[in-house]
């Protein structure tokens, strides 16, 4: 493989400007194609072969799909001023809902002056609109459509809000001020670290490329598959962190071998072809990890894992084609623009760090142990639930609409579960005394506050109760009430339930029963292609062991921000209104039952990252001179300058990202960037040095039989030396692939 990537980094240092025109009109284009026809986001969480998902095609199938998915368009009204059942206010409701009524696909509206249509306090009234022959994928501009046409009740001095989350998510949400913050912070980090304004900006430029490419066929790929309205901003955070690390790690080298007096273009080969290898390896581990997301049996999930992996994929493209690329154009002038002359002791300062952690290991082992142990103990208080509308931004549509209904029609009334029962031919004939004793049934549940009239199909067939529960979506009882009323057992009737609880109560049950094989089968993909690449058994086991102890802290940050709510308020939850000060510090917000399983494979990948550069340069130096302790040593001197600005980057980004408003990507951005700093300081800098000086010899140790029939991959790091030095031999050879 490296002698492959050297030929290719070769060929793009000597024809850059190709290379260079390439890459301007693959991002062009793509990014081009996909905002001039962009394609629409779908949150939709249904989980093939689950109960929600068999009431849901039952109530398109019995109902007809005006009572599917998206059939339905919800508008509240509010009057802060007094009834709306005040002549002139009802008058301008009544124009609005005249209008509405001419809109295309409208087959019925439901006035607010029906029954249950106005809240006790009359001030709060719904208009329900039934939709038919509607593009489903363009429901948010319909939505907002027919509550333009409710411009009426608005001049009336009425609030007019769409409900059920409607509004544009993808208006709500917009990039842009995260990504710009993270990118200058970023060069920041670059500056410092190169001393050039030149070289600073080459991973940058590189990153904002490969971003861009992957934008646009994430894009493009909209229109073909349901794609999640987060699936962007994970890509951009991740496509951001992973493509100007890995710029960073190359040209960290390319810049070293020039200070030795390699000419130009073979700097970059040599560079393309050892540090490029690493670069490849790091980034399969990520899309590995990415990929395994599609064993959760949760499509949303499996689409989040596999779009962010082509982010990935586009960063290890840019890196190991634009990066050689724009070396070769620029020469000697990478070292332009300097800045300030960076200092040259700091590997000498990681070196010395080494020599001390391996003079003191099982000193340093347990101290680590006991950090990462306090920081990992919050994780047992992490609380897993559905997320609502509740946790918006305050000042969104979907947010002031969550507010309204819940104050109107009670916490329940945002999240009604749809009930659908079959009956057998025998029950069908029995007529209405079957529907009345499975309506009884149901409001028999404890939880239930109403059940609105049955619905009976025209075969008389299928029932249909919408159910309104006394909990909010989120609260972990309102998944107790669907599991009851699935419960339900009457002679000729099969019960199902459907919904938005009921869907987020079937997600959180699939995950918990596919965890176990995801995390399997992420851990022992990554062993094994650590053990292809270093061909040492211990050393793969204890990198998957280690990036799992970095998932702890994570998980214990997420918990004390978001499960135990201190600082919930400074990454820029709301708390709801009128809170009391204790409620306001300590405001908790759930975590998707879906996160912590993309938080994991995300992090398993990226941790990866840097467990692969630091065992490079360390298996180099042991195999030069063969003394373990030493080349600890060695080793995280030569990486740990590269390592801790390739985090600082990669903190920098996902900390940014913690001021969108979407629950879901703060909690990433606050998981990733805690993961990431413990990583690249305690793990790396000391728990990683510590084992590997305890173990000795048996880091590198094969077994002869399983040395015969691994594969002979190399994966080169980024190490001091000249390529052209030989090692000297010495006593305890070591076959590796590196």
């Amino acid at each position: 493989m490296t002698r492959l990537l050297g030929r290719l980094g070769g060929w793009c240092a000597r024809h850059g400007k190709i290379v260079l025109l390439l890459w301007a009109i693959v991002a062009a284009g793509t990014m081009g194609s996909s905002l001039a026809f962009s394609s629409p986001t779908s949150n939709d969480a249904s989980i093939p072969g689950t109960d929600a998902q068999r009431a849901h095609d039952l109530m398109k199938e019995g109902f007809g799909p005006g009572y599917g998915q998206g059939g339905t368009v919800q508008l509240l009204l509010y009057s802060a001023d007094g009834p709306l059942i005040e002549e002139k206010r009802k008058q301008a409701v009544e124009d609005s809902i005249d209008r509405i009524r001419t809109m295309p696909h409208v087959v019925q509206v439901d006035t607010p002056y029906r029954r249950g249509g106005l809240a006790s306090n009359l001030q709060i009234g719904l208009i329900t609109i039934r939709m038919q022959g509607h593009d489903p994928d363009k429901l948010a501009e319909t939505t907002q459509a027919l509550s333009k046409a409710a411009d009426p009740a608005r001049a009336a001095g009425l609030e007019v809000v769409p409900a059920d989350g409607s509004t544009p998510a993808d208006k709500e949400i917009k990039t842009g001020p995260s990504e710009i913050i993270g990118v200058v912070c970023a060069l920041l980090v670059l500056v410092f670290a190169f001393g050039t304004l030149v070289a600073a900006m080459i991973p940058i430029f590189a990153a904002l490329v490969s971003v861009a490419t992957g934008l646009g066929v994430i894009g493009l790929l909209g229109w073909v598959v349901d794609m999640p309205k987060q699936a962007g901003i994970m890509a951009t955070m991740i496509g951001l962190g992973v493509g100007i690390d890995y710029a960073l790690f190359l040209l960290s080298r390319h810049r070293r071998l020039l200070a030795q007096g390699v000419p130009v273009v073979e700097s970059v080969r040599r560079t393309v072809a050892s540090s490029g290898g690493a670069v490849v390896f790091a980034g399969g581990t990520v899309i590995i990890a990415l990929s395994a997301l599609m064993l959760a049996g949760f499509p949303l999930l499996a689409t989040l894992g596999w779009v962010t992996g082509i982010s990935v994929v586009a960063a290890v493209l840019t890196s190991i084609t634009l990066v050689p690329a724009l070396l070769g154009l620029l020469g000697h002038r990478v070292n332009a623009l300097k800045i300030f002359r960076t200092s040259a002791s700091s590997g000498a300062g990681w070196a010395g760090l080494g020599a001390w952690v391996a003079g003191r290991p099982w000193r340093v082992l347990i101290a680590s142990v006991v950090v990462l142990g306090a920081l990992a103990a919050p994780a047992l208080a992490l609380k897993i639930g559905p997320l609502d509308e509740g946790y918006g931004a305050q000042g969104s549509d979907s947010r002031r609409a969550y507010e309204l209904m819940a104050t109107g029609f009670g916490p329940g009334a945002n999240g009604p579960l749809i009930v659908v029962a079959e009956l057998s031919a025998k029950a069908a004939g029995a007529g209405d005394p079957a529907v009345k004793r499975l309506a009884d049934a149901v409001k028999d549940v404890d939880g239930v506050a109403h059940v609105a009239d049955p619905k009976v199909n025209a075969s008389g067939r299928s029932v249909l109760l919408q159910t309104v529960t006394e909990y909010a979506p989120s609260d972990s009882r309102a998944a107790g009430v669907v599991r009851d009323i699935r419960a339900i057992s009457l002679p000729g009737v099969d019960v199902h339930v459907g919904g938005k609880v009921a869907g987020m109560t079937d997600a959180g049950d699939r995950m918990a029963e596919r965890t176990p094989l995801v995390i399997a089968v992420v851990v022992l993909l990554s062993a094994l292609l650590l053990l292809l690449a270093f061909r040492a058994p211990v050393v793969a086991v204890k990198a998957a062991v280690m990036n799992l102890v970095s998932l702890g802290a994570a998980f214990g940050a997420l918990a004390l921000v978001f499960s135990i709510g201190l600082g919930s308020g400074l990454v820029g939850m709301d708390p709801p209104a009128n809170s009391s000060f204790l409620q306001t510090l300590f405001f908790t917000v759930p975590i998707e039952s879906y996160v912590p399983l993309m938080l994991f494979a995300v992090l398993f990948g990226l941790s990866m990252d840097y467990e692969v550069f630091l065992l490079t340069a360390v298996r180099q130096a042991y195999a030069r001179h063969g003394d373990n302790a030493r080349s600890v040593a060695e080793g995280l001197g030569s990486t740990g300058r590269v390592i801790t600005s390739a985090a600082l980057i990669m903190v920098a980004v996902f900390v940014a990202f913690i001021a969108y408003p979407d629950a879901m990507v703060k909690t990433f951005g606050v998981g990733l960037a805690v993961a990431i700093a413990v990583d690249a300081t305690i793990i790396r800098g000391f728990l990683v040095p510590a084992t590997m000086v305890l173990l000795r010899g048996a880091n590198w140790w094969c077994p002869r039989w399983l040395d015969r029939i691994l594969p002979n991959l190399s994966v080169e790091g980024h190490e001091e030396d000249d390529d052209d030095q030989p090692a000297p031999r010495h006593r305890e050879p070591v076959k590796a692939g590196v």
